[in-house]
């Protein structure tokens, strides 16, 4: 893991940490349906385009 990405996740666990009930929920939501994708949260969070391109094959996939 590098020195970025280690500051990435730790900035999540903050925001995780620190978040109000109603955030915790919203957060909650997203971690859900990046598993549904077969993601974690984390994964997303430090390469959001690990999400990106998960989705775009998923769109080509259907035509």
């Amino acid at each position: 893991m590098t020195p970025t990405e280690r500051k990435h996740l730790q900035k999540l666990d903050d925001l995780i940490l620190n978040a109000s009930s109603d955030e915790l929920k919203k957060i909650q939501e997203i971690d859900h349906r990046t598993q549904m994708d077969g993601l974690s949260l984390y994964d997303v969070y430090v390469d959001s385009s690990t999400l990106i391109n998960q989705r775009t094959k998923k769109t080509f996939n259907l035509f």
